[in-house]
This record gives C-alpha cells, sequence and structure tokens, in this order.
C-alpha cells in the first residue's frame, strides 16, 4: 500500500514541477536566417515531460504559433491546425506523451525554417543545466513573461491536496 502512494505521489508531483523553454532561446520565435536547422537544433539537446512550458515569443502580428498533425508540420500547411496562438509570447503547456508539431501560419515562415518539432516523454525534465538560456529550473523563479503565480500556486498545492485526501481514505 506504502508502494502504491508512493508511485501516486510520484507521478503527481512529477506533472506539476515542469520546466519552462523559451523557443529559440534569445532568439525568440523567428524565421531563421540561415539556418534552417534552428528549432532543430535547440531541441536536440532537451527532454521534454509532460507538464513542460514551451514559450513562444514573437511580436503579436508578425508571427504565430500553430500545432499541426505531423503531415501538416512536413507539408507546412496550416489547413487544419490543431489550435493557433495568434498573441505573443505565447505559453503553450504540454499535455500529453509523443510527438508535438509546431510551426508559424504566416506564408512562407514554416518552409524558411520557422517550424519545432518535440518528442515529449513521461518523465522528469532533464535538459541541459538549470539557469542554461530558454529553460528555468522546476522551483526556481522564472522571468518568463505571463506568469501567472496564482495558477503556479493551485499547481504547486494541488498534488499536496489529493495526497491528503488519499490518505484519509485509505485510513
Amino acid at each position: 500500500m506504502a508502494a502504491l502512494l508512493l508511485v501516486l505521489a510520484a507521478n503527481l508531483l512529477q506533472s506539476t514541477y515542469g520546466a519552462t523553454y523559451t523557443v529559440g532561446d534569445s532568439s525568440g520565435w523567428i524565421i531563421p536566417a540561415g539556418n534552417a536547422d534552428l528549432y532543430d537544433n535547440w531541441a536536440d539537446n532537451k527532454n521534454f515531460s509532460v507538464g513542460d512550458v514551451l514559450v513562444f515569443n514573437f511580436t503579436t502580428g508578425q508571427h504565430n504559433v500553430a500545432e499541426v498533425t505531423e503531415a501538416a508540420y512536413d507539408a507546412c500547411s496550416v489547413a487544419n491546425p490543431i489550435s493557433t496562438q495568434s498573441s505573443g509570447p505565447a505559453r503553450i503547456t504540454l499535455n500529453r506523451t509523443g510527438e508535438h508539431y509546431f510551426i508559424c501560419a504566416f506564408p512562407s515562415h514554416c518552409s524558411s525554417g520557422q517550424k519545432l518539432s518535440v518528442d515529449v516523454r513521461n518523465g522528469t525534465s532533464n535538459s541541459t543545466v538549470p539557469g542554461t538560456p530558454g529553460t528555468t529550473a522546476p522551483g526556481t523563479p522564472g522571468t518568463t513573461p505571463g506568469a501567472n503565480s496564482a495558477s503556479s500556486l493551485v499547481a504547486t498545492l494541488s498534488p499536496f491536496f489529493l495526497m491528503s485526501v488519499a490518505l484519509v481514505l485509505l485510513c
């Protein structure tokens, strides 16, 4: 029974303490000039997990970010996006495992390299060393625009509340 509680607690805490990644680091979400692999290279040394947040920094009206299927990503098609965010900076929480595909839906931006594919796993984020540009380590104060301290508080307290309820029910 104790092992079950430990596994439950680990899963709850894991999903609560996701890392925040600024896509493209200081470059932001732009058309990569002369480096069509900018976002592939950026994602290569990162391990994304459920609960992590991607922050796409862009100027509203000049770019957007659309989550699309793999086929739409490969074809740079914006015909049927899963979701689109048009106001920058856009914050997207990775809420499921598997591949996630993002493109800029403005004409020719995707085909010029403004696209990102990330593989999300159900595990702890362990990207580059905490404090590396583009990452905010779990539990450290972030400077990411749009961070909401109230929702962070709720996200932090929810697992403890759920664990307390589980313990009361088991006793």
